[in-house]
């Protein structure tokens, strides 16, 4: 990870108030790997489980670096060590101070699904009324939402900041740092139960996002009855497809299967019969109006809005469409996004392409057995599995005419080449350990 840094003089600021260690003044950017060092970098050296980032000084130094941040002075180094008790926790402080600077709304979003999607929508709308600061790419963790707080200048007019977590306690650590006072949660489920144990210690590390808000305000999905059940000390704003929220909202099928929202008295197409993203609206069209941005302006927004790489990216080669969903997969967003798939209308074949969903633990063939009763609800014309844990999916199908299960990338691909016909539509869904995308690639070339 690597930053280029707005300001350099307040950072030196900003790092001796935070770190209680003189730092120089010109600094360029920031960066976290030995890879990406430039001329005039700070180096910030983590102690990884497999890598201690303090191996490489030396080659840091050489491709200029003017100082490293290290848990542990090296000696024999030629260049500008900072010790410090914990690099990543003295990274996080100097953020929260940088980020105190600002009087603005710094809105933070987590989740177990839409994170991203919900984020890259909401910077779309507020970017009518504000210059928006926002996370990007993985920039969510412990490492990287520091690295994205100290992008934050005078001239941005609001901030949004996704919040990832796998393991217990990550929200709370990352809510301290950037300190939130406008806090979304966008659905609680399961996943990556390995790092969590259970769904109800997810709802816990997702509800530290409220519960360090303060005097700001959580925005509370009643559609979710997790979400819902979660406390909040600060005002809160509900949202969801309930009566009773401050902004509920009607879901209407047109008839070329898109999506147009009534959301209190205000009608709202949404161009997509996507359902996930139609409740991303919801959430985003409630912060929005509660920061004052107009109806037109949200409308017109959601009309000129396009989806994130791999998030339901619908691509036509000519002859038929690919749903490219292959950034991530969990229960809840693998049956949104067959649902997508369902909702497409026209003719040809339904056929759903699906890998592995990672990181379950002892939920992995319930869940995995799940999608395949999903499948046999929607009445699909073919799914093909990949992996070694949707083979659960393919066990699981009674009524699917086409179902196979495949060992490989490539005999799956030649299988779908051979019975994928001009109209069809194709989606293709996985955890991003699966790589899917490689098969998204291989489907477009056939014609």
């Amino acid at each position: 990870m690597r930053i280029n840094l707005p300001n350099s003089r307040t950072f030196s600021k900003i790092f001796t108030k935070a770190i209680g260690a003189d730092i120089v003044e010109n600094i360029n950017g920031i960066t976290t790997d030995s890879r990406e060092i430039q001329k005039g970098d700070l180096y910030i050296a983590i102690k990884g489980e497999n890598v201690d980032g303090t191996i490489f000084l030396n080659d840091v130094f050489k491709k200029g670096a003017l100082c490293a941040i290290v848990s542990e002075l090296i000696p024999d180094v030629n260049g500008n060590q900072i010790e410090v008790s914990d690099t990543v926790k003295a990274i996080g402080k100097v953020a929260t101070e940088w980020r105190s600077q600002y009087d603005i709304p710094v809105i933070g979003i987590t989740g177990t699904n839409g994170k991203t999607s919900t984020k890259e929508l909401l910077k779309h709308i507020l970017s009518s009324k504000f210059d928006i600061h926002a996370t990007e790419g993985n920039y969510n963790t412990s490492i990287g939402l520091p690295l994205t707080l100290l992008q934050l200048t005078s001239f941005h007019g609001a901030s949004i900041l996704e919040m990832g977590a796998n393991q217990i306690g990550d929200i709370d650590i990352l809510a301290k740092i950037a300190k939130p006072n406008i806090g979304l949660i966008t659905n609680i489920a399961p996943a990556h139960l390995e790092g969590f144990g259970s769904i109800d210690a997810v709802a816990k590390t997702k509800a530290a996002i409220f519960e360090n808000l303060h005097d700001g305000i959580a925005f509370i999905n009643y559609a979710d009855d997790k979400v819902r059940k979660i406390k909040a000390p600060s005002k809160s704003i509900s949202f969801g497809i309930n009566p009773d929220c401050d902004y509920p909202a009607d879901i209407h099928y047109d008839e070329d299967g898109t999506i147009t929202l009534t959301i209190n008295a205000e009608e709202i197409p949404t161009f997509s019969p996507n359902l996930s993203f139609a409740k991303n609206i919801i959430a985003c069209t409630a912060i929005a109006r509660e920061l004052g941005v107009e109806w037109d302006a949200i409308k017109d927004r959601v009309h000129t809005f396009i989806p994130p790489k791999g998030r339901c990216e619908v691509k036509n080669n000519g002859s038929y469409i690919v749903i490219d969903d292959t950034y991530n997969a969990n229960l809840e967003s693998t049956v949104a996004a067959i649902d997508y798939l369902s909702a497409f209308s026209g003719e040809g074949k339904k056929i759903f392409i699906f890998g592995d969903m990672l990181e379950l633990g002892d939920l992995s063939v319930d869940q995995h057995m799940a999608v395949g009763r999903k499948c046999d609800e929607i009445n699909l014309e073919a799914v093909l599995t990949y992996g070694n844990h949707t083979y659960s999916t393919n066990e699981a199908i009674k009524k699917v005419k086409i179902n196979h299960h495949f060992k490989t990338k490539t005999e799956l691909s030649e299988f779908a080449s051979e019975i994928i016909s001009p109209k069809d539509k194709v989606l293709v869904k996985g955890s991003r350990g699966m790589k899917m995308e490689t098969i998204v690639e291989r489907l477009l070339e056939i014609k």
